[in-house]
């Protein structure tokens, strides 16, 4: 986490009154010192005992606000900040800082219009529109951010990280040349710096001036010879220049420093396949699958490693293993259909080959020809043999972002609530059953035995077979929105994904005021989209590192953005239809958050609670959403509760986050 530049604080400091009495006045000193020193639980202290002196200084919120924000109390230090401008609404420092806060938790609108209110009130101080630039900048308004930094330019031009920042503004563009112009003086002004010249490689990249990129990133390893970025970024411009063993040297560097690195030893095990060092490269996808089992292409290109020395069964394996991942990936069963021939199922093969070219053309039918992320899985001419650029293990080293992923705790938001084919499991409390009326109704209407699960239900794959034959035979002469959304459950369930969404779409058109189809559609469109991520491991990383007043860098990253409007769309018109059903509000939670919007996702989570207190994972995930934004206090309450109501997994994260060993 980025620490608030302490060289404001001395700016600040002016504001406390100077008839305060010598204690309050000793506290108030204290309280700074320590802050100035990083002893910022010390600080709080002495804060909070001048408060209880006069709890009218507005200066000893801001302080002890600042404190806990470089503890990682965000919302705390909101809540001081708050305080702070009840008691001096025209307190400049208190609008600066809580727009940092509000930054930090993704509350950019508010951010901005706390920035615009200290400008308003102090429009000399640059500092205000550096952080501004900032704040558009992460909010992606890349326009109205080159303006602030244009501004602050202006007035303090020898700043390495405001042309930094307007550099990532202008790349985000497509506007390489003024991106190198900028990156060009951010190197200029402080040749110390290895980002600059990272920066400034990416840029080379693009416009493919590989020596000047790794000329670039070989000085910004002299810099720091510990920056993994920098070692993976060199590796991919040696292997660019087709120079294989600077780039396995590279990768090596990279995995010295961070052995679980899955990508680098998912690239390293693609140069070492291409150079015939097939033992060293199984070695690597092993590790790879082993960290990440549903990663699907690790399974795909390890098998053509079975093929190459002769494995057929164990490439048959790890075929299948990618299909049962995905099952509409063309490729895999076109691969399948091959390694069948060689061990002599030849009709077995065919099968294979038929169903490829099946895929393909269900896809080009359902998607009316568009491109989507989903077309290169259908596409039997697509490679995927190519080096990923990036990964979110990067953003976890910068972001430290346990939330997402932590190797030694499986930390992850519990699923989404969806209808599959299974038998519900009894609650250990009976009289905590979660009772609604309407849902008892639709799961007894459908022609299959349905009921609403987080996990998947260990339903044998048999009666999956026997039920969707059933079905398809009923479809033929019936099209009852119940069957069509019965087919598109056990579709789901099977994970085909264009398939089930083709019946669902069918369904809502039928009955469009049915909220639980919205529901299991909203929840399909959220997995399809979490699978593809899982095999496309790009990352945006932007981060707020605060020095001098205020100054900020963002690290710009290529990458997709996965869109999750469709399915928060579903989930939103399924709350509108039926507001008081606990598991929709639920939903929404998750989604929410993969949409980065912490706060509606909390809220969502709390809705679903007040509607249904016995929902433990509604408490989970609030629960870890809270300790990912530093309230730790309450999130840990919430691990706890839903420990409580029967999820095992919580007192590992209680462990991990929650117990001290002060």
């Amino acid at each position: 986490m980025k620490k608030i530049a302490i060289s404001v604080l001395l700016l600040v400091g002016s504001y406390l009154s100077l008839q305060a009495q010598y204690d309050k006045q000793q506290f108030f000193y204290r309280g700074r010192q320590f802050l100035m020193e990083g002893k910022y639980a010390q600080s709080i202290e002495s804060f909070n005992m001048l408060i209880r002196l006069d709890a009218t200084l507005y200066e000893a919120y801001l302080f002890r606000g600042i404190a806990k924000y470089n503890l990682g109390d965000f919302v705390g230090a909101q809540v001081d900040f708050d305080r702070s401008l009840q008691l001096n609404p025209v307190f400049t420092p208190a609008y600066h800082y809580r727009a940092i806060t509000f930054s930090r938790l993704g509350k950019y609108e508010e951010a901005l219009k706390d920035l615009k209110e200290a400008v308003d009130l102090r429009p000399s101080y640059t500092g205000l529109y550096f952080s501004r630039g900032v704040t558009y900048l992460l909010s992606q308004q890349f326009e109205k951010a080159i303006e602030d930094f244009n501004r602050f330019i202006k007035f303090e031009p020898r700043v390495s990280e405001a042309y930094l920042n307007r550099g990532a503004s202008y790349l985000y563009l497509n506007d390489t040349v003024k991106a190198l112009e900028n990156y060009n003086t951010a190197v200029l002004l402080n040749k110390f710096d290895p980002e600059g010249f990272i920066r400034r490689s990416r840029v080379y990249v693009l416009q493919e001036r590989y020596e000047e990129a790794l000329s670039d990133l070989s000085n910004a390893i002299s810099l720091d010879s510990t920056n993994t970025f920098a070692y993976f970024n060199r590796a991919l411009v040696y292997n660019s220049m087709k120079n294989i063993n600077g780039a396995l040297s590279d990768f090596n560097k990279v995995l010295l420093y961070d052995p679980d690195n899955a990508l680098t030893r998912y690239n390293r095990a693609l140069i070492r396949s291409q150079i015939g060092d097939y033992e060293n490269a199984l070695s690597d996808y092993d590790r790879v699958i082993e960290l990440n089992p549903n990663n699907v292409l690790a399974y795909f290109n390890r098998a053509a490693l079975f093929i190459e020395t002769g494995r057929f069964r164990d490439a048959l394996a790890d075929y299948t293993h990618a299909i049962e991942l995905y099952p509409d990936f063309a490729n895999a069963y076109m691969n399948r259909s091959y390694v069948k021939y060689q061990l002599g199922q030849h009709a077995s093969a065919q099968e294979d080959r038929e169903l490829a070219r099946r895929k393909v053309q269900e896809h080009r039918n359902l998607m009316g020809q568009e491109e989507s992320d989903y077309a290169p899985f259908a596409d039997t001419t697509q490679r995927f043999d190519k080096l990923l650029a990036l990964d979110a293990d990067f953003a976890k080293r910068d972001f430290n972002n346990d939330l997402l992923q932590y190797r030694d705790v499986d930390i992850r938001l519990k699923p989404l609530f969806k209808f599959l084919v299974g038998t519900a499991d009894l609650p250990i409390a009976l009289e905590h059953t979660y009772y609604y009326p309407a849902m008892e109704r639709f799961i007894q209407e459908q022609p299959v035995k349905i009921a609403l699960f987080s996990h998947s239900p260990a339903t044998l794959t048999q009666t999956l077979i026997r039920e969707d034959e059933l079905l398809k035979e009923k479809l033929l002469y019936d099209s009852s929105p119940n069957l069509l959304f019965a087919k598109g459950v056990i579709d789901f369930q099977n994970k085909q994904f264009n398939s089930a969404l083709s019946y669902y779409n069918r369904s809502v058109s039928t009955d469009a005021n049915n909220f639980f189809f919205y529901l299991n559609r909203g929840a399909m469109q959220s997995e399809m989209i979490e699978f593809i991520s899982s095999m496309d491991n790009t990352v945006q990383v932007l981060t707020l590192d605060d020095a001098g007043t205020t100054r900020a860098r963002v690290q710009e990253q290529t990458r997709r953005n996965y869109d999750y409007s469709a399915a928060i769309d579903d989930m939103e018109r399924a709350a509108h239809i039926a507001p008081d059903f606990a598991y929709t509000h639920y939903n929404l939670g998750n989604l929410y958050c993969l949409s980065d919007r912490m706060p509606e996702s909390i809220n969502a989570y709390t809705k679903a609670i007040e509607l249904y207190p016995y929902l433990a994972e509604a408490y989970y995930n609030r629960g870890l959403i809270q300790i990912y934004l530093k309230d730790k206090e309450k999130g840990c309450i919430d691990i706890s509760t839903a420990g409580e109501l029967g999820i095992k997994d919580a007192y590992s994260v209680i462990k991990k986050f929650c117990v001290t060993s002060d």
